[in-house]
């Protein structure tokens, strides 16, 4: 017998049930539920508390039901059970082995996301002679686990309980990865209707950003031509701005978000591809022909071109995106400063808005007309932040302005003062421009004041003419979880330095990364349902469990082989891991298990509600 709850006249109603095999009118014996008990609507018994319904199950199953009435129906409880095994010493198992048992959770999620039957239909496709799905699962379990080289991860396949690779060609894992990154497009396109199908996704913000990743190596990429010169293949690795500051090439990907902060498709490019020339080629090969509805892009300022932002248009969709305060005109600036219109919310935040007409040009060159609403804000807390971060600098264009003859200028710091130059050079002997090697630049210190004056202000761009300033502002707030994103993926997830050197290779390797970040966000998205956060937009999908702790709590899941077949799990009274498995309402009574048991376990699991 069990409880389950139905809808009864569309309300949720409990009752008690038994399974029972009858034969049908065919003559074929078959499953039907029979009502022991019509127990009542859930709300007259609900508790106000996450997971009630899991709860009472749960309840009825121990004995002790959370409904009174339940308990004539529940089953005697049988004795505990008293374990007996002899270890002899100078026995083998004297020594324990714990082997990680975390992979029947992760291999749940593989499939709820579609990928163990993409790879079989696909291997079958391919005539693929070796398991290129226990490649890719260790490929991906070992990113997320114990980030490790490719060679590495293979030899991390004994860490398992239960082995993932058997009677393999090591080699074969390259192989693996040339069948990822042929297949990416498909890879990806399958997780999303998986998601949609399953999880509910219908994104009605997708955050887009661009982050890159260094190589260890000194030589970038060269660029393929054709007999008369022209590019046929860019080179991938790149010197070009490297987020981290090392002179090393670099690659640069655009990552797309939904609002659950469950990434929807990655996009490599060269190193030396400036962030807005990445949208319009990831968009159309990963975003547009997604059977999505209607959604708002939301982006930082280095997205901000025309022709990227009328491409969103053009496909139904829209955006916020914030633009540059010190790159718009002199009137948008003035207006920017000028106190009037701004409706004050308190001493620290003001912000206000105005409909603006422009003429922009498309990708195609033609001149299009359009409207959006710009909304401008001030923050003490983020003037305040600003100036701590560039107190130096401010410093330091201080004392230049007071007394530049005490001064000489560093080539770090000449670098910093390029945008206060003004345009005009003079020869510092004759007063003429003459040679480049005698002249030196003006600072432009109203340039200067500018640029401080700036500090505090934000100014953000929209095709939403309705949506109110405040929910604006607020949902571009939310483009700093895909900062998080990159820092999961540069620390956690340990993505760079790559030292995979194929564009093949590289595409397959952030990919892996991509999916086990996925995994990491569905993870800390059902602790949060189960916390009952998932209505606080505030707290984001990571409160609770950051990415780094479950990485270390799913690798203290194991189990430990005991004589006469039995096993016992380690440590799953850690909070962590506690929490990880109440999430997912893994229930691991405190008892020995036995191999047909731990079988059981990953099949009761359920991924997404």
């Amino acid at each position: 017998m069990f409880v389950e709850c139905i809808k009864n006249n569309g309300i949720p109603y409990l009752r008690l049930v038994q399974g029972i095999r009858v034969t049908n009118k065919n003559g074929y014996r078959t499953s039907q539920k029979k009502v022991i008990l019509s127990i009542g609507p859930l709300s007259r018994f609900d508790d106000g508390q996450p997971d009630y319904v899991e709860r009472l199950k749960k309840s009825f199953k121990d004995g002790d039901p959370l409904i009174p009435a339940l308990k004539p129906y529940c089953s005697p409880q049988k004795p505990a059970e008293t374990y007996r095994f002899t270890i002899h010493e100078g026995s083998p198992d004297c020594f324990g082995h714990p082997k990680l048992f975390c992979h029947v959770l992760l291999e749940r999620i593989l499939e709820e996301l579609g990928l163990n039957t993409f790879f079989a239909s696909y291997k079958g496709f391919t005539k693929l002679q070796f398991d290129v799905y226990s490649f890719a699962k260790l490929l991906i379990f070992g990113r997320l686990l114990n980030p490790a080289s490719k060679s590495a991860t293979v030899r991390q396949n004994d860490d398992y309980y239960e082995q993932i690779l058997k009677d393999f060609n090591p080699d074969n894992v390259y192989d693996t990865l040339s069948f990822i990154a042929r297949n990416k497009d498909k890879i990806i396109r399958r997780m999303n209707t998986n998601l949609v199908k399953k999880a509910g996704r219908s994104p009605e913000i997708i955050y887009y950003d661009v982050t890159n990743f260094y190589f260890e190596t000194e030589e970038p990429d060269e660029d393929i031509l054709d007999e008369d010169g022209n590019v046929t293949r860019k080179g991938q690795r790149k010197f070009g701005v490297c987020k981290e500051e090392r002179h090393l090439p670099i690659i640069q990907m655009g990552l797309f978000m939904d609002d659950d902060g469950i990434p929807i498709a990655i996009e490599s490019f060269p190193g030396n591809t400036l962030d807005h020339l990445t949208l319009r080629p990831a968009l159309k090969k990963n975003i547009d022909d997604l059977d999505f509805s209607r959604f708002i892009l939301i982006a930082d300022r280095g997205i901000c071109n025309y022709m990227n932002l009328l491409h969103v248009l053009d496909a139904g969709n829209g955006y916020i995106v914030s633009k540059s305060l010190l790159k718009s005109t002199k009137k948008e600036q003035e207006w920017t400063y000028d106190n009037d219109g701004y409706i004050t919310v308190s001493d620290d935040f003001k912000y206000k808005s105005r409909i603006v007409k422009r003429t922009v040009k498309d990708e195609n060159g033609n001149s299009r007309k359009i409207e959006e609403k710009v909304v401008v804000y001030w923050s003490r807390k983020f003037e305040e932040r600003s100036i701590r971060e560039n107190k130096k600098f401010l410093d330091f264009l201080q004392k230049l302005e007071e007394t530049p003859e005490n001064f000489r200028i560093t080539a770090l710091q000449a670098k910093s003062l390029r945008r206060f130059m003004k345009k005009e050079y003079v020869n510092t002997k004759t007063g003429e421009a003459v040679n480049s090697a005698d002249i030196k630049g003006f600072i432009d210190f109203e340039k200067a004041a500018e640029y401080k004056k700036s500090m505090g202000y934000y100014q953000i761009v929209t095709s939403e003419l309705t949506l109110e300033d405040q929910n604006i502002i607020d949902k571009y707030h939310g483009l700093t979880q895909i900062e998080d994103q990159f820092r999961v993926m540069k620390g956690d997830l340990e993505t760079r330095p790559l030292y995979v050197r194929t564009p093949e290779h590289v595409d397959a390797h952030l990919l892996i990364c991509m999916i086990a970040l996925v995994m990491i966000r569905i993870i800390q998205k059902r602790i949060r349902d189960y916390a009952g956060l998932s209505d606080r937009k505030d707290v984001y999908w990571n409160i609770g469990m950051s990415g780094s702790r479950i990485q270390a709590a799913l690798n203290k899941w194991k189990v430990d082989a005991l004589p006469d077949d039995l096993y016992r799990f380690m440590d799953v009274d850690d909070p962590d891991l506690a929490l990880i498995l109440k999430a997912f309402h893994i229930d691991l009574p405190a008892k020995l298990y036995r191999r047909a048991e731990l079988k059981s376990v990953k099949t009761g699991i359920r991924i997404f509600k």
